[in-house]
């Protein structure tokens, strides 16, 4: 039972912290992920597990570390087989949602039984490669609503911060060429 419980800790909990602490983040300030991840000129295959590009393993280590870091935590305070199960099975989702540029498609029943779940198939995750404002979560369907919900509330706040920055820059330069329109005393 300990085995199961550090398992699913591992990719539950590990994928809403992969989601909100790295992948959300890049999607909103960073260049690295949505240069090596979102670049449809080549397949994931291709720059993913065949490259040695440093960015793209960094990448790939930056996404992974939240789920190494719960892993850690399960695996000392409830299971180490169970969260390396966790993590293994985290990365066999990786590659296996990652199919459908080999053309592989997600047969019916797989469809019928993890939808329940929750769980991203290939096609949902190829949906997020194509748009990358849609499809959040690397294992769990249920953490792209708050994802995007998130990336919106931060890019709203940013253009309010720009407009009340962009007008306090407008009185700034107002109140300066007033003072130098002045006579001197």
């Amino acid at each position: 039972m300990m085995f199961i419980l550090a398992m699913l800790v591992v990719l539950v909990v590990g994928d809403a912290a992969s989601t909100f602490l790295y992948h959300v983040p890049q999607h909103l300030w960073g260049k690295l992920h949505l240069r090596v991840h979102h670049d449809r000129s080549r397949s994931f295959w291709d720059h993913a597990v065949l490259s040695g590009d440093p960015q793209v393993l960094l990448d790939g280590f930056l996404g992974a570390f939240p789920y190494m870091l719960v892993a850690a935590l399960a695996g000392w305070y409830i299971s180490p087989w169970g969260a390396v199960a966790g993590l293994a099975l985290g990365q066999l989702h990786v590659w296996w949602r990652h199919t459908t540029d080999l053309g592989w498609r997600t047969p019916a029943w797989v469809v019928r039984a993890t939808r329940p779940f929750g769980i991203i198939l290939p096609e949902d995750h190829d949906g997020h490669h194509r748009n990358p404002d849609i499809e959040f979560g690397d294992i769990f369907r249920f953490y792209d609503a708050p994802a995007r919900a998130c990336i919106a509330r931060v890019r709203a706040s940013n253009r309010r911060r720009r407009i009340v920055l962009r007008r306090l820059e407008r009185f700034r330069a107002l109140r300066s060429m007033r003072r130098s329109q002045q006579p001197a005393r």
